[in-house]
């Protein structure tokens, strides 16, 4: 990412995403910088801070998306994590330039699958599999996916709907 000015904490579009070897572009990317505070003892990043990372901009993406609670206005669905893998490829070290990228795979009537990639240098460091449940704000029982948004992440993400 030398010679290459990167604006953390916003969306990166498509032609950004291709000049960081990010190909095919993600419906949603954003950049950021290893910092002191993320370091282990073995002066790499921790791995509890990959989490959050992915955490970060799967959470930016449901805002964008509509699909976010909001705190303090109109309430939306809870989404809670049902079941999720990381796959560690490569450590991060200090000051490196990194982004994340976030978007639906598969989804059915209250759930979806998300797929995710943290991009360092151009490869690949880790990876985040996980399903996604909706549920109503109360907790009360499943919430069914909006129709938009379903046509979203079909048009958008390259969904498949499961049966």
């Amino acid at each position: 990412m030398r010679g290459m000015t990167l604006a953390y904490h916003t969306p990166l579009p498509a032609d950004m995403q291709a000049q960081l070897g990010i190909t095919p572009p993600a419906p949603l990317a954003m950049a950021d910088q290893v910092r002191f505070s993320e370091l282990d003892v073995l002066q790499h990043v921790n791995n509890a801070v990959y989490m959050q990372w992915f955490e970060r901009v799967r959470v930016k993406y449901t805002q964008i998306w509509g699909l976010s609670r909001s705190f303090g206005g109109v309430e939306g669905p809870r989404i809670v994590i049902r079941s999720g893998t990381i796959h560690y490829r490569q450590e991060m070290l200090l000051d490196e330039d990194y982004v994340v990228t976030c978007g639906c795979t598969a989804f059915r009537n209250t759930s979806f699958s998300m797929y995710q990639e943290l991009w360092s240098g151009g490869t690949i460091r880790a990876t985040f599999q996980c399903v996604l449940v909706l549920l109503h704000p109360d907790g009360s029982g499943r919430y069914a996916i909006p129709d938009d948004l379903k046509q979203r992440f079909i048009e958008v993400d390259g969904a498949q709907k499961e049966t």
